[in-house]
């Protein structure tokens, strides 16, 4: 079965940074864009970043975008989110998610196949 697994998150100071990973299996990797969604205490999920299956293509939501980098190794079946720059309004836990639906509804979570069990981030002051 598909199995999509987190892991890098922890507790960070303000201004540091972290590295989070998403090993993903049972699936066409390359054929999958994959996404990062995040949720703080009390709120909603929300759309952090995606990456096209080639990794060629990416968007990034304006809260994180110059602070954060998504990549992807085919190869590896993983993709990444290098986390630069943090603030504590970053504090959530981190979901990665594998969606077939095409590059179109990347910020949609409900066209998103698979998910992850989520990796928690907290960042202090």
């Amino acid at each position: 079965q598909v199995q999509l697994v987190e892991s890098g998150g922890g507790l960070v100071q303000a201004g540091d940074s972290l590295r989070l990973s998403c090993a993903a299996s049972g699936l066409t990797f390359r054929t999958y864009v994959m996404g990062w969604f995040r949720q703080a205490p009390g709120k909603e999920r929300e759309f952090v970043v995606a990456i096209n299956g080639n990794g060629r293509i990416t968007d990034y939501a304006g809260s994180v975008e110059g602070r954060s980098t998504i990549s992807r190794d085919n190869a590896k079946n993983t993709v990444y989110l290098q986390m630069d720059s943090l603030k504590p309004e970053d504090t959530a836990v981190y979901y990665c998610a594998a969606s077939q639906w095409g590059w179109g509804p990347r910020h949609d979570e409900d066209k998103y196949d698979y998910w992850g069990q989520g990796t928690q981030v907290t960042v202090s002051s």
